[in-house]
């Protein structure tokens, strides 16, 4: 089923229309993140994303909960913005570094997550106070193993 969005969804799970992979773009790892436009903490994780070299490209989107249902996104992981990365689901304050991580081993997950909006994940902490959250790995099922912890 191809959505308006530019993605498919389908057995194999989420595969992005176009898409390139993450080594072959010249001004930084392309990752198309989905965030509410009056979202404060989003735009300081894609702050986050760009200081850590990737290239963003933000949509502002006011059906948050549709959006999320339409990717497949348990609820029981959600958090207030979402991403779409060569394949991978990242919703929420996931820290670059472990996207960078998931790009390189590349395991068999829908993406990953961190449920909630702790207030030491990126986007969420004050400089420098980082720390003291958890990533997730999950499955479009709901399944979740543990991934990072920060």
């Amino acid at each position: 089923m191809l959505s308006r969005r530019g993605f498919v969804i389908g057995a194999a799970g989420l595969v992005l229309v176009g898409a390139r992979a993450p080594w072959m773009h010249a001004l930084g790892t392309p990752i198309t993140i989905y965030k509410s436009k009056t979202c404060g903490c989003c735009s300081k994780w894609v702050d986050h994303m760009k200081a850590a070299g990737f290239a963003p490209s933000v949509h502002d989107e006011e059906e948050m909960d549709q959006l999320k249902d339409e990717l497949g996104v348990p609820g029981t992981v959600r958090s207030c913005h979402t991403a779409l990365i060569d394949g991978y689901l990242i919703e929420g304050h996931v820290a670059a570094s472990d996207v960078r991580r998931l790009l390189t081993e590349r395991p068999k997950v829908a993406g990953l997550a961190v449920p909630g909006m702790p207030a030491g994940s990126p986007g969420m902490a004050e400089p420098g106070k980082e720390g003291d959250y958890k990533v997730v790995a999950f499955q479009l099922n709901g399944s979740t193993t543990p991934y990072a912890t920060h």
